[in-house]
């Protein structure tokens, strides 16, 4: 007879993301996860899989949690470009931040630390920035369309800068003790808009 798990998984995943996102990848270890979710060895294997595996699903999870709010954000009705500068100007205070400081973004923390020589962990880190870029685009399109972005822009290349962009200030706001500097980073990037 089989037994029940006896601790709740979907509990464990977000404590899993939780750790990996503050720790990395390589600086979490088993034993780690063991302490931090609570249970053990087997039951993480049997659940999860492997480290991993985890920690592939830690980034599924996190992209679950921090996509749909972005899209909803972009895709209100109404003026557009207003929604793209309140998106940037919140990356650029959430990196200059102390949290952000501290934290950075999961996926920006995953290319620096992995992608280079995890083809897995770099594709979600591939799609997490498509997920951003996509409806990003979709607001410019909409924001030239309305008359609000110049049609000499490509909107493309503008969502792209942008990712790119927003992707740096976690970087450097992880490493720079001056938030004016991704702050006034944003705001440079954002009179392209003009």
């Amino acid at each position: 007879m089989a037994r029940t798990k006896e601790f709740d998984p979907d509990a464990a995943l977000q404590s899993a993301v939780e750790l990996f996102w503050r720790r990395g990848y390589e600086a979490t270890s088993l034993a780690d996860l063991v302490e931090h979710l609570g249970i053990g060895r087997a039951s993480i294997y049997a659940t999860f899989g492997s480290k991993h595996e985890l920690y592939l699903k830690a980034m599924d999870r996190y992209a679950e949690a921090h996509n749909p709010p972005l899209l909803a954000e972009l895709s209100q009705p109404g003026p557009a470009l207003p929604a793209v500068r309140a998106l940037v100007r919140r990356f650029a205070a959430e990196a200059g931040s102390p949290e952000g400081r501290l934290i950075g973004c999961f996926f920006t923390n995953t290319a620096a630390e992995l992608g280079p020589h995890d083809p897995a962990a770099a594709r979600r880190v591939e799609i997490g920035w498509d997920r951003v870029e996509t409806p990003l685009h979709s607001a410019l399109v909409r924001a030239q369309a309305q008359g609000e972005l110049p049609a000499d822009r490509d909107p493309r290349a503008l969502a792209r800068m942008l990712l790119v962009l927003m992707q740096g200030l976690r970087v450097v706001g992880k490493a720079s003790s001056d938030p004016a500097r991704v702050r006034d980073a944003a705001e440079q990037a954002l009179a392209l808009l003009d």
